[in-house]
């Protein structure tokens, strides 16, 4: 299914158009993805949401070819993703934005994000940033194996792959402040 809602941008106020769209992911679940554009000031917004509710799931995906990272990943809003070889945890935060793409999509997306590093950093960490970029490079040639951690409190996010390993986990109440 595919909706049109016309809606103002939050950043210009131009109006604009927002696409929600129903997706069947196979063997998972109906996601919604909600996405919008605006030509005048350029504001993106993409979100994806499951369309159940779930217990907090844990995925494990160890990758050892370059055919593993095209291995679907379905990320909501409230998940983290870490990849302990590279050093690398991506937290949920107020804006976070869910997708639908595959690790090697994930990788691109740390790849874009360590590029402020290089370009802000002091000198270790334009360091620390060359040496991560150079280990993806090597994960994307197929020589570095890495293991692929998809946590979600909300049980809305996937790794969607036969290898991966599921299970549930224990969620920590945020203490109060």
């Amino acid at each position: 299914m595919r909706t049109v809602v016309p809606g103002p941008c939050p950043t210009c106020n131009t109006e604009i158009e927002y696409l929600y769209t129903t997706e069947n992911i196979p063997y998972f679940s109906d996601i919604l993805i909600i996405s919008a554009i605006c030509s005048s000031c350029g504001y993106k917004y993409v979100d994806t949401q499951m369309l159940k509710h779930g217990e907090p799931v844990r995925y494990v995906y160890r990758t050892a070819t370059q055919e593993d990272l095209a291995v679907r990943v379905v990320r909501s809003m409230s998940a983290s993703i870490e990849i302990p070889e590279l050093g690398v945890r991506i937290d949920p935060g107020p804006t976070c934005q869910g997708f639908v793409s595959n690790i090697e999509g994930v990788l691109d997306r740390i790849v874009h994000a360590v590029g402020s590093a290089i370009v802000d950093g002091d000198a270790e960490e334009r360091e620390n940033a060359r040496l991560l970029l150079e280990k993806i490079a090597c994960v994307k040639c197929g020589e570095l194996a890495v293991t692929f951690i998809l946590e979600d409190p909300t049980g809305n996010s996937a790794i969607v792959s036969d290898s991966a390993e599921k299970s549930t986990y224990m969620v920590e109440p945020e203490p109060y402040g």
